[in-house]
């Protein structure tokens, strides 16, 4: 996701988990029917996932108005399983959000609750950038939001490993005593090398 989503709490540990997708508004009330209807619609839906969900709204609104969750959101998602929230939209009552440990990424706070409805539950959604559906696999951190294709989740701590060590030759060089341009020349070529045979290694799937 691009620079618009933010980590509310960078402190916090990685989060990881399948997408459950809504689309949400909060400018008018809702036609009819209980706001929070929806939410049961959700948590429901969490055990259609492969794993643990992370919530994944797109705020309709433009511009967004009102925050898209507050605590009794984040602790119902928590109380089921969630791993933590994502908006295109606001969030608020982040000292409560923090204080049980749920990670949320936003495009910003807002203190008002305004007329919020979710409207819809399992459809595509538009946030940060890119297009997410539900089941899409999450990672979260202080850096933001990335999407990790399914098919090679299963190799990418192995492969992290790999390239944390190939950056290393660069980071040893240049913090070690009276680096030289020529130095950091063959360092670069070195690191260059691991990285591609790691990239070969992926692509072949060995």
């Amino acid at each position: 996701m691009n620079g618009s989503i933010k980590a509310c709490f960078p402190e916090m540990p990685p989060m990881v988990g399948f997408a459950l997708t809504s689309t949400f508004r909060s400018m008018h009330s809702p036609p009819q029917g209980d706001v929070y209807g929806s939410l049961t619609q959700q948590v429901e839906a969490f055990e259609q996932l492969p794993g643990p969900a992370v919530v994944v709204f797109q705020d309709l609104d433009e511009p967004v108005i009102a925050a898209t969750f507050g605590e009794v959101m984040c602790s119902t998602y928590k109380g089921f399983g969630a791993r933590g929230i994502i908006t295109s939209g606001a969030g608020r009552d982040l000292d409560q959000v923090r204080a049980i440990g749920f990670p949320a990424f936003t495009s910003g706070t807002i203190c008002s609750h305004a007329y919020c409805h979710i409207l819809q539950v399992g459809v595509p959604v538009s946030v940060g950038g890119i297009w997410v559906e539900t089941g899409a696999l999450l990672h979260g951190d202080c850096n933001g939001v990335t999407t990790i294709p399914i098919e090679i989740a299963s190799e990418i701590p192995d492969a992290c490993v790999e390239l944390a060590r190939a950056e290393q030759v660069v980071l040893d060089y240049v913090r070690g005593p009276n680096p030289t341009p020529a130095g950091l020349t063959a360092a670069r070529k070195e690191s260059a090398a691991l990285m591609g045979n790691l990239a070969k290694r992926l692509q072949s799937g060995r």
